[in-house]
């Protein structure tokens, strides 16, 4: 389990800066007036947060990951299944919103 605390590491930490990056964009767009929604992940996503930036969605997963670390290896190898589609979720997400800024 410890490769795989390494990768989930080093993961948190591009979400994380990739989440800072986007989170300043959707600043600038509210302060225009744009990017009006309720909250970034639709209720059914696996996540317990409600937010209109990244940042709390990656605190979760990061408090997700720091609770797994606490787990048996049996438990959290069953944990780790929604950590990780919480973290593709949000990458995915991450890398449209950054493709659809860029256009």
């Amino acid at each position: 389990m410890d490769s795989v605390h390494q990768q989930l590491q080093e993961t948190l930490q591009t979400l994380y800066r990739k989440a800072v990056d986007a989170d300043q964009i959707l600043d600038q767009l509210q302060h225009q007036q744009q990017g009006k929604f309720a909250a970034i992940f639709a209720d059914d996503s696996g996540f317990t947060t409600r937010s209109k930036r990244f940042g709390p969605y990656v605190e979760e997963i990061a408090a997700d990951w720091q609770a797994l670390k606490q787990l048996s290896d049996e438990d959290a190898k069953q944990a780790l299944v929604p950590l990780v589609k919480k973290i593709e979720l949000a990458l995915s997400t991450l890398q449209q919103f950054a493709s659809s800024v860029k256009k």
